[in-house]
């Protein structure tokens, strides 16, 4: 006979409690999944970004590509 898990623990013991407790319990497990899980990743803040390329575009945008091109060859 196998040893039971506690999963298998906890399911039996869900099941003996009444609706309105396995709805709070629920309810209870989704805030707590929520607050560490499920958080809403940070927005990029674009004003950080600006001027990150400033003199990137000094010479001609067509010798930048060319000059690229021959990089990677």
């Amino acid at each position: 006979m196998r040893k039971q898990t506690t999963i298998e623990n906890i399911e039996r013991a869900i099941e003996s409690l009444t609706l309105k407790e396995q709805l709070r319990l629920v309810e209870k497990l989704t805030r707590q999944l929520r607050r560490t899980v499920l958080t809403p990743k940070k927005e990029l803040d674009w004003g950080k970004l600006y001027g990150l390329g400033k003199g990137l575009w000094k010479e001609d945008a067509q010798k930048y590509v060319s000059r690229s091109r021959e990089d990677r060859a």
